[in-house]
């Protein structure tokens, strides 16, 4: 089939990148020039495992190609994807500007019957307000339908996650267009769901909702461990058993962060006020989510009392590993709380250095070339995202390096049993005491 993805961030170049993988031919948009540009030239914007290798071989076999041109990708493509971002507004709902945007420039070229897709993560109802935007500009009086298709990818699996779905949420009322998605998605062999076009836009919010549900949950349990002397991963593994909850997102840490979550959850709870049914449970998820890293920072200079020129060292720097985005990432809001109380702060991260460096965050850090380099006559060493480079260090180095040996785990990350036996102190979350 032919196919155009009209935002080539995230979400629009994986999708376009896969498409093209199983056999369509596939026209990724985007009005940033230099974007374009770049992947013309093979130079990928972003780091997920696997990518780079789909775009190459997909460019090179003639069935994934690059453009500026809305007109281009709506005249080849029987099927248009709007794949553009949907930032927060202060308030918490979502800008849809460029939602808005698009689809006034779709209706301006639309010149035949086309399926108009909505990737983007969107408040319930954007649909409606999709097809009565491209009706209104749209002067021709074209047939077209707007289905919703939400995605539900994680970064660093995200290729995976795109050829191998657990589902794909299709939400549609024309049985044309239904016709034409399900000829899409044969070749990824997974169950097909099919809703009306508002039930689908508020499952991708849903269940990021509920995941972060499910994190906070765990988060607040590991303060009750902590205080009770029990350990947080054995009661993560006991309840996880359960077939009705499972592990998955049971693990605690420094709490969610990314380009999903926040926003997402931000956007869910004004959603529910506009609509006249608060949700406050997720405010409290919101409250969790915020109180863990604040909790942990505490047991930082519960230990090492005063924190000013304290040289701290800072391992991730990104919301999780395998990924270089550092979007909402609570390592970046961790280490810049140590800033503020005058740490002197060495961090290293596998990938998200130049991200940092670029979105000029974490104004004097100091961003060092390895691990092991930035342990240099640090006070402790704190470990902000699981990274498995961090988890294979060579410790007994690390050690000698170190000017005291005091680890805080903020990913419960290490082994304790081990560490002590190397004469570190050992914090983690959702454990009694230090090794």
């Amino acid at each position: 089939m032919d196919i155009s993805i009209i935002g080539s961030g995230y979400v629009g170049l994986v999708t376009g990148a896969c498409f093209a993988e199983v056999g369509h031919n596939v026209i990724c948009v985007d009005n940033d020039h230099r974007k374009v540009d770049a992947l013309q030239k093979g130079k990928i914007p972003i780091y997920e495992p696997g990518l780079e290798e789909v775009v190459h071989r997909t460019v090179a076999a003639h069935r994934l190609r690059f453009t500026n041109s809305i007109e281009d990708g709506v005249d080849h493509s029987q099927i248009v994807f709007i794949a553009v971002p949907t930032p927060p507004q202060l308030d918490g709902s979502v800008d849809l500007t460029y939602i808005e945007r698009v689809a006034r420039e779709i209706a301006g070229v639309l010149k035949e019957y086309r399926v108009i897709v909505d990737k983007s993560t969107v408040p319930v109802k954007t649909g409606e307000k999709v097809a009565e935007t491209i009706r209104r500009y749209n002067k021709a009086g074209v047939d077209f339908d707007v289905v919703s298709n939400p995605e539900f990818l994680r970064e660093g699996c995200a290729v995976s996650d795109l050829m191998n779905p657990d589902r794909i949420v299709v939400g549609s009322n024309s049985d044309r267009a239904l016709a034409l998605m399900k000829k899409l998605y044969e070749p990824f062999m997974a169950p097909i769901m099919v809703t009306d076009i508002n039930s689908a836009e508020l499952i991708k919010h849903a269940a990021n909702s509920f995941l972060a549900l499910k994190i906070s949950y765990i988060n607040a349990i590991s303060a009750i461990c902590e205080a009770s002397g029990a350990d947080v991963e054995k009661v993560a593994d006991g309840i996880g058993a359960d077939k009705r909850i499972g592990r998955s997102f049971l693990n605690t840490g420094l709490g969610y962060g990314g380009s999903c979550f926040p926003k997402d959850i931000a956007a869910f709870i004004a959603i529910s006020e506009h609509l006249g049914t608060p949700f406050t449970l997720l405010k409290e998820v919101q409250n969790i989510n915020r109180a863990q890293r604040e909790r942990f920072v505490k047991k930082i200079r519960d230990t090492l009392w005063v924190l000013r020129d304290k040289r701290i060292c800072v391992w991730g720097l990104t919301f999780k590993p395998d990924t270089d985005d550092v979007r909402s990432s609570v390592a970046i809001d961790l280490v810049n709380d140590l800033l503020r109380e005058g740490a002197i702060v060495q961090a290293y991260d596998p990938k998200g250095m130049q991200k940092v460096v670029e979105l000029k965050l974490c104004k004097g850090a100091l961003l060092m070339n390895s691990a092991i380099e930035a342990t240099e006559n640090a006070e402790a060493l704190v470990i902000a995202t699981e990274w498995s480079e961090f988890q294979d260090a060579d410790f007994e180095q690390v050690s000698n390096r170190m000017h005291t040996p005091i680890i805080f785990d903020g990913r419960n990350l290490l082994d304790p049993a081990t560490l002590k036996e190397l004469g570190f102190r050992y914090y983690a979350i959702g454990r009694s005491s230090g090794a």
